[in-house]
């Protein structure tokens, strides 16, 4: 039997756990965290994942429950293979679909097949992905469905699965370094001191995003200052480890997953409240406003896409700001459209009855030009064109240097409310170089014997930015790939 290690216990650790012991080998699970901070950031996302489909029949046999009433009311609409390349060609600065983005779009529907069929289940996002629109719920973006209880819920069924076939995890216990000889993986040294044998190693321990210095090293000399929204234990223990035996590093290190979070939101979401909690700090509803930075200047055209298709940039946008923040500033007329974590219990914000009330408010921020930008804004919202934020609507201000391009509406219905926001990091984006199987790639592209990586430490897989729901299913369609591949070792 092939008795396989697998660092890292998140989504793509226990996807690439569930296929090795489908293949029938062994396989031990170690986790730097305890039991509670376990998963690494599965726990801490809202559980969606992007895949393509042709249309709303593709995604019956992955609900939870397909008799739900609304569905035969919803509008799914179709998100191919090709929709999904062009979605992940618009970050790519130029460069064509790399192998693995082509591996992601070709194995994400397969992959949430696979899940299905270990019962993970999914339901539509209907809170955050939809809007009603003449009695039917019609879905935008390309992303529809997200495990049942969200990152939480992903987690606790792919835990359930792993341990059903008979996985064994231990908490607590790093992976400190590889043991090898003569350049083959055989083992794993731990932080508890063990010396543990293996027939193969799969690093699936994250990203370096909770690692300061490296955080300045690869993306930027401010980005000590981000809040990080995630685990603290993805410090980029697998990129060292195999960065020793000579692992080609692969992929853009300069870029992350990067969201406008609550500037005042503790490290890693507050690690008081529950893992699903820690997501609401969270605030992405910026295109039904606009956002001031300290000079009180827009910054982004908060209308430019989908938020799905901004929202991941929109953070390091913020991190260039003047003082690394900026307000999100919004009128009634969308108060009841904003996503529930604006109306979490430990969220922060200013109101006031009026434009002018509110702007003395917006801490550190030009009150004069503020109120010059808003005016200016205001003055700019096309009103001949009706909002409708299923659809890239159009609505946009004329004549502004900075447009914004859709779901433009005035400012000008009490009360006003202003969010503080800061950029929070997610996931880093370069990583290491993988092979067919999941085999880590040494810098002369062969691969380095009984040592394969997953989700995160995949680099090549996301660029210049991210389309909503993708990381979730990259961890998904790499890690089944890397238990394959480990588990044929034997």
């Amino acid at each position: 039997m092939t008795h396989i290690i697998i660092a890292g216990s998140g989504n793509a650790a226990l996807c690439a756990g569930i296929a090795a012991l489908e293949k029938g080998a062994s396989v031990l699970m170690l986790e730097k965290a305890d039991e509670a901070l376990a998963g690494g950031n599965t726990k801490y996302t809202a559980g969606a994942m992007r895949f393509a489909y042709e249309d709303g029949a593709d995604l019956i046999p992955l609900l939870r429950d397909p008799d739900d009433p609304r569905l035969p009311r919803t509008d799914f609409g179709s998100y191919t293979a090709d929709k999904f390349g062009a979605d992940l060609l618009g970050f790519n600065d130029g460069r064509p679909l790399s192998p693995e983005q082509q591996t992601l779009i070709s194995e994400s529907y397969d992959t949430l097949k696979w899940l299905g069929s270990h019962d993970v289940k999914f339901e539509p996002i209907y809170a955050r992905q939809s809007f009603e629109k003449d009695g039917r719920h019609v879905f935008w973006g390309g992303l529809t469905l997200a495990a049942e209880n969200e990152g939480v819920g992903l987690f606790d069924q792919e835990l359930a699965a792993f341990t059903r076939l008979g996985g064994e995890i231990r908490y607590e216990t790093a992976v400190t370094d590889l043991i090898h000889d003569e350049g083959h993986v055989t083992g794993v040294m731990t932080d508890t001191g063990d010396r543990l044998m293996a027939d193969a190693v799969i690093l699936a321990c994250g990203g370096f995003e909770a690692n300061a210095d490296l955080r300045q090293q690869h993306i930027g000399a401010d980005w000590d200052k981000a809040k990080v929204r995630g685990t603290p234990h993805n410090t980029g223990d697998g990129l060292v480890m195999a960065a020793r035996l000579g692992a080609q590093e692969y992929g853009f290190f300069g870029g992350c997953h990067a969201t406008p979070m609550d500037l005042h939101m503790a490290d890693y979401g507050n690690l008081d409240l529950p893992p699903g909690e820690r997501k609401n700090y969270r605030k992405i509803c910026y295109f039904l406003g606009v956002m001031l930075n300290a000079n009180g200047h827009r910054f982004v055209d908060e209308g430019i896409n989908f938020r799905n298709y901004t929202y991941a940039q929109f953070g390091a946008a913020i991190m260039e700001q003047p003082g690394h923040f900026a307000w999100q500033i919004f009128d009634a007329k969308v108060l009841d459209l904003l996503y529930g974590e604006y109306h979490f219990h430990d969220a922060h914000y200013v109101e006031a009855d009026t434009l002018a009330a509110l702007i003395p408010m917006l801490d550190g921020v030009d009150q004069a030009q503020a109120a010059q930008t808003l005016a200016d804004y205001n003055a700019a919202v096309d009103d001949a064109v009706p909002f409708d934020p299923t659809i890239l609507d159009g609505k946009g201000t004329q004549g502004l240097p900075l447009a914004k391009s859709n779901w433009a509406q005035k400012l000008d219905q009490g009360p006003f409310r202003a969010y503080p926001v800061t950029g929070g990091i997610t996931f880093t984006y370069g990583g290491l170089k993988v092979g067919a199987t999941g085999a880590v790639l040494n810098t002369e592209d062969n691969a380095i014997p009984g040592l394969y990586a997953c989700g995160e430490l995949v680099g090549g897989v996301f660029w210049g930015g991210y389309p909503g729901g993708s990381g979730l299913t990259s961890g998904a369609v790499f890690g089944r790939r890397a238990g394959y591949g480990a588990a044929a070792r034997g």
